[in-house]
């Protein structure tokens, strides 16, 4: 079949248009820098925040929700990290720069004219001649791509931050609870030791009235328990402002009570020995991965920076009836900016350059901090254990024996009521020292764990000793 030469040239010219639009899509393409590596990126970053949840409700008076019976240190840090605000302060940065992402990859919206010649309308010697253009603004290929990347990295760094406030807010808590069980412990203490004191009184008032003793002794004992009384005071205003500590964390009125502390404290979980290392510490401690990201960021700032000399496209796309011909009528352009204002673009580069070695200084800074604070953490936690130690296996086996002593030559007259007095304020020294060693051990644990980037861990259900 033979093709006349208008059917081959309509044929040509479809080709060509085909062949013009085929390159137009793959130009558009490589201007938009399209990278579906950060789209992926982006939707696991999505994916880890989850769905917004609503701010939750007050906690009742009651806080039966905590454990039944006594206090868990567990169920307080889990309760924390789900109601206090700070937590979802930090959440709200993460969703607020995660949504600068898809702000910042796309197009710029595409401009629509219509003009219309006005001498046209009505005209007897002309048709009525009008304009449409679209026009579309692309960037420089690699200037979406890199401010993605920019948000990405600080989207990763607000996530980084929630963790680091997730960690500080379990450790707090933690530590606040090793406080409330400590001044629980010192008010029995001081309790048993007033029971104890009466008991000193009475037998030096039957020795005094006896004429076996002197009248100094029931004074001695009197102002002994005027000691305790003062003492009972000022643990009960502690431990009163512990509990509106813990009940700020819990987002509860600071009068609210709390239930009672266990009977024994089990101590936050020491880190496994292959995870105390500091070179660990370094890259799992969200402040230091936080201070990664940033320079992460401020490293596609600056290649945006200089992205920022070349010039950006604009594509545009007209129909104009003004011409007769009907194939002149479509109109296809493209122009560009030109990017004279150097020293703009050369401040901006600077600037952005400063910000990079400002970031790059901070994960250094953070580096060294967290060297340190593994390094002391470590160091206190020694010195806790081996003060437990002592109180437990060196002191107050002899305080104990010292007291029953003492009272035995008391009551036999071998020796005299200020020794038995003495005795006695020895073992509640001890007996105290006892407690806030076991409590500051556990609060050691707590600081090596928190300096290490680990969460408070579920405590062990372990006898005190």
């Amino acid at each position: 079949m033979r093709t006349t030469p208008s059917a081959r040239r309509g044929a040509s010219r479809l080709g060509t248009r085909a062949h013009a639009l085929a390159l137009l899509g793959l130009f558009v393409c490589s201007l938009a820098s399209c990278t579906p590596g950060l789209a992926t990126r982006h939707r696991a970053l999505e994916s880890e925040l989850g769905p917004r949840a609503a701010p939750p409700a007050d906690l009742p008076g009651s806080v039966g929700h905590l454990g039944s019976g006594s206090l868990s240190r567990s169920e307080l840090v889990r309760e924390v990290l789900e109601r206090n605000p700070t937590v979802r302060s930090a959440e709200y940065a993460f969703r607020a720069a995660l949504s600068r992402y898809p702000q910042l990859t796309a197009l710029d919206d595409p401009e629509l004219a219509y003009g219309l010649a006005p001498g046209s309308i009505g005209s007897s010697s002309v048709n009525d001649a009008h304009k449409v253009e679209l026009k579309q603004r692309l960037p420089f290929p690699g200037k979406l791509r890199l401010r993605g990347e920019e948000a990405l990295a600080r989207a990763e760094a607000e996530k980084h931050n929630l963790d680091s406030v997730r960690l500080e807010l379990a450790a707090v808590a933690s530590v606040l609870f090793d406080d409330y069980y400590y001044l629980a412990r010192a008010i029995e203490i001081n309790d048993e030791h007033v029971v104890l004191l009466e008991n000193f009184k009475a037998v030096a008032t039957a020795r005094y009235e006896a004429g076996s003793g002197s009248q100094q002794d029931p004074l001695q004992a009197e102002t002994e328990l005027a000691h305790l009384v003062h003492q009972d005071a000022l643990l009960r205003t502690r431990i009163e402002l512990v509990s509106q500590r813990m009940n700020a964390l819990l987002r509860r009125d600071p009068h609210d009570p709390l239930l009672p502390p266990p009977v024994s404290l089990a101590p936050v979980a020491a880190p496994e020995p292959q995870s105390a290392s500091p070179e660990l510490a370094l890259g799992r401690r969200p402040e230091l991965r936080a201070a990664a990201s940033r320079v992460e960021a401020e490293e596609a700032s600056v290649a945006h920076a200089r992205r920022e000399f070349f010039p950006d496209f604009t594509l545009v796309g007209a129909y104009n009836s003004l011409w007769q011909e009907d194939d002149l009528r479509p109109f296809v352009g493209l122009s560009v900016n030109v990017p004279l204002q150097i020293g703009r673009r050369r401040a901006a580069l600077r600037e952005a350059e400063a910000n990079l070695g400002r970031a790059q200084a901070e994960r250094e800074r953070l580096s060294d901090e967290v060297r340190l604070s593994v390094a002391q953490a470590r160091s206190k936690l020694r010195e806790a254990e081996h003060v437990l130690m002592l109180y437990r296996d060196r002191l107050l086996p002899p305080a104990e024996d010292r007291v029953a002593a003492a009272r035995a030559g008391f009551e036999t007259g071998r020796n005299s009521f200020l020794a038995l007095i003495d005795a006695e304020r020895s073992l509640r020294t001890t007996a105290l020292g006892l407690e806030k060693a076991r409590a500051e051990r556990s609060q050691s644990r707590a600081e090596l764990r928190r300096a290490l980037g680990l969460l408070t861990a579920e405590p062990r259900e372990v006898p005190a000793r």
